[in-house]
C-alpha cells in the first residue's frame, strides 16, 4: 500500500469513526471577545489597574487592547478530556502590538493533566483576585510556555479513607522575550536569551470528607528555577543545558564544569521557592482561612533564617451575605533576606554558622531580568517590577518591602458586582543598593461590574485606581471594558 493510499485510508477511518465519538463525548466550543480602554493622570497605569492582569494592560497610561479567544473542549466518558485554545491581544502602546497571549492544548485522564503551550494557569492557594499576590507565581506576567503535567486539583490518597488529599505539577518551560529585551535595556546591560524555566510543586490537605470536624490543614513546597539559554554577555555565552545539566536544576546542585565559577560554588540556574501553609475552619455561615507563605531563595532560606519574611493573610468567605462575599487581608514582609551579608566563604570550623544571607529576592547574577517575564514580575506584584525601571537596567531594583493589604468583593443586586483593594507600602530598595531614603506607597483601585439580565454572556465593567508616594509617583486614571462570552454552535 502506497503512502497516499495509506493516508487515505486513515482519513476515511477517523471520519468513519465521528458517529461512535460524538456519541461517546461532550462537546463545547467558546468563543471571549474582550475592549479595554484607559485613561489616566501621571506617568503609569495605576498600580491595581495593571498588576495581576496577566500581564495584558500596557504600563503606559493612555492605553487601550482588544482580546480574542476561542476555546474548544470534549469530553468522554471513559474519564478523557482534551481542550485546546487560541487568545490573540492587539494592544497599544506596546513593544509589538498584536502577540499571542494564550496558545495550548490539554489533555486530561481522571486526576492527571497534561498542557502543552502558554496557558493562564493558577495553582496559588490565595484568591486570585482579592490576594497581593503570590510570592512564587501570580498572575501578573504573560503566561510562559511550557510543558504541564500536574494533578491540579486535590485529589484523595489511596486508602487514606477520603482524609487526605494532594496536588502538584512538574513543567519545564522557556522564555520568548529576546526582542522585547533588546529593545528595552540600555548599551551596558547584559541578560540571558531563551532562558529554561523549570518549576514542580506538591500540596497535601487533610480534611474530614464527612464535614463532621470543621478545620482543615493545608501544607505544601514549590520550587522554580532559570537556567539555560545564553548570555549578551560574550564571556559566558551559552549556558549550560544538558539532560545531566536539568538532572542537577532538578535537585538544585551545583554545576559543573562548563558552568561558571559562581554556580560551581552555590547550585546551577537561579532557584527560589516557598512553603505554603494553610489552616481552615468551614461552617454554615462563613469560612475562615488563615495563610502563611514563606519565600526562600536559597538554604538559609529553607532553613528559616530569612524569618520572619513571607505572605501573611486570612480570608473569610460569607456563604449568605452577598454584600460582601469575600475579605482578604495580607501582610507581606521581604526584609530580612538572610541578613545583609553572604558568608560563603567564611572558617565555619572557626565561625559556625549557616553562612548565607544577601538573599537578594527574585534577582540574580547572571540572569539578570530575574524572576520576571517580559519584564513584569512572575511573582508579587509588590517587588516592583522591571518595567517600572527608567534607565533600561534589569533586575528588580526593590524587593525589601513591608505592606499591608485589603481586598474585598460582594454584590450590589443580582447583576452588579464589585471588588474593591488598597494597599499601603514601604520600600527600601535592594540590600546592595538600598534606597537613600525609604518610599512609602498607598495603591487603590475598585471596580464594578454590570450584567444585563437579557443580554446573555455581555459583562459591562468600569474600574478607578490612583497611586499616591514616591514609588510609583501620582497617578489617577479610569478604565472601560466591555466583554463577550458566547458558545460557538
Amino acid at each position: 500500500m502506497t503512502n497516499k493510499r495509506l493516508f487515505s485510508y486513515c482519513f476515511s477511518l477517523f471520519f468513519s469513526m465521528i458517529p461512535s465519538i460524538a456519541w461517546t463525548q461532550n462537546v463545547s466550543a467558546e468563543y471571549h471577545i474582550e475592549m479595554f480602554g484607559s485613561a489616566a493622570r501621571g506617568k503609569y497605569t495605576p498600580f491595581w489597574m495593571v498588576s495581576n492582569q496577566y500581564g495584558a494592560v500596557p504600563l503606559q497610561a493612555q492605553n487601550a487592547y482588544l482580546r480574542a479567544g476561542v476555546f474548544h473542549n470534549q469530553s468522554f466518558h471513559n474519564g478523557l478530556h482534551w481542550s485546546v485554545g487560541a487568545d490573540l491581544l492587539a494592544a497599544t502602546p506596546r513593544h509589538k502590538t498584536v502577540y499571542v497571549q494564550q496558545l495550548f492544548t490539554s489533555l486530561q485522564y481522571k486526576c492527571l493533566n497534561l498542557t502543552i503551550g502558554s496557558k493562564e494557569n493558577y495553582a496559588s492557594l490565595w484568591d486570585k483576585a482579592l490576594s497581593s499576590g503570590d510570592l512564587v507565581q501570580s498572575p501578573n506576567a504573560r503566561p510562559i510556555p511550557e510543558i504541564n503535567l500536574s494533578v491540579p486539583k486535590f485529589t484523595t490518597v489511596p486508602f487514606s479513607k477520603g482524609r487526605l488529599h494532594f496536588r502538584g505539577n512538574i513543567a519545564h518551560g522557556r522564555s520568548f522575550d529576546s526582542r522585547y529585551l533588546k529593545s528595552f535595556v540600555n548599551e551596558k546591560t547584559t541578560y540571558v536569551e531563551n532562558v529554561f524555566w523549570h518549576h514542580k510543586s506538591l500540596h497535601i490537605r487533610i480534611i474530614d470528607p464527612e464535614n463532621k470536624f470543621p478545620l482543615f490543614a493545608v501544607a505544601g513546597i514549590r520550587h522554580y528555577a532559570q537556567w539555560g539559554g545564553t548570555s549578551t554577555n560574550k564571556e559566558l555565552g551559552k549556558q549550560p543545558q544538558s539532560l545531566k545539566d536539568f538532572i542537577r536544576i532538578f535537585f538544585a546542585k551545583s554545576g559543573g564544569e562548563d558552568a561558571s565559577l559562581s554556580d560551581q560554588i552555590n547550585v546551577l540556574g537561579h532557584h527560589y521557592g516557598s512553603y505554603d501553609v494553610q489552616l481552615g475552619y468551614l461552617n454554615a455561615l462563613f469560612n475562615i482561612f488563615i495563610y502563611k507563605q514563606h519565600f526562600f531563595e536559597d538554604t538559609s532560606g529553607m532553613e528559616l533564617y530569612n524569618f520572619p519574611d513571607g505572605l501573611y493573610g486570612v480570608q473569610v468567605d460569607f456563604q449568605n451575605f452577598s454584600l460582601i462575599n469575600k475579605l482578604v487581608a495580607e501582610c507581606l514582609v521581604t526584609r530580612h533576606q538572610s541578613g545583609p551579608v553572604h558568608y560563603i566563604l567564611f572558617d565555619h570550623t572557626k565561625y559556625p554558622g549557616y553562612g548565607g544571607g544577601s538573599d537578594n529576592y527574585y534577582n540574580n547574577g547572571e540572569y539578570t531580568t530575574g524572576s520576571s517575564y517580559f519584564n513584569r514580575g512572575i511573582g508579587s506584584p509588590l517587588l516592583t517590577s522591571p518595567e517600572y525601571n527608567d534607565n533600561g537596567a534589569l533586575g528588580f531594583q526593590s524587593n525589601r518591602v513591608r505592606a499591608f493589604h485589603i481586598g474585598f468583593q460582594g454584590y450590589l443586586s443580582k447583576q452588579v458586582s464589585y471588588r474593591i483593594l488598597a494597599t499601603s507600602s514601604e520600600n527600601w530598595g535592594t540590600l546592595h543598593r538600598p534606597f537613600l531614603k525609604k518610599k512609602d506607597n498607598l495603591s487603590c483601585g475598585a471596580k464594578i461590574s454590570y450584567c444585563h439580565p437579557r443580554m446573555e454572556g455581555w459583562l459591562f465593567s468600569g474600574e478607578i485606581a490612583a497611586d499616591y508616594g514616591a514609588m510609583y509617583g501620582n497617578n489617577a486614571g479610569l478604565s472601560l471594558s466591555i466583554k463577550k462570552i458566547g458558545t460557538i454552535k
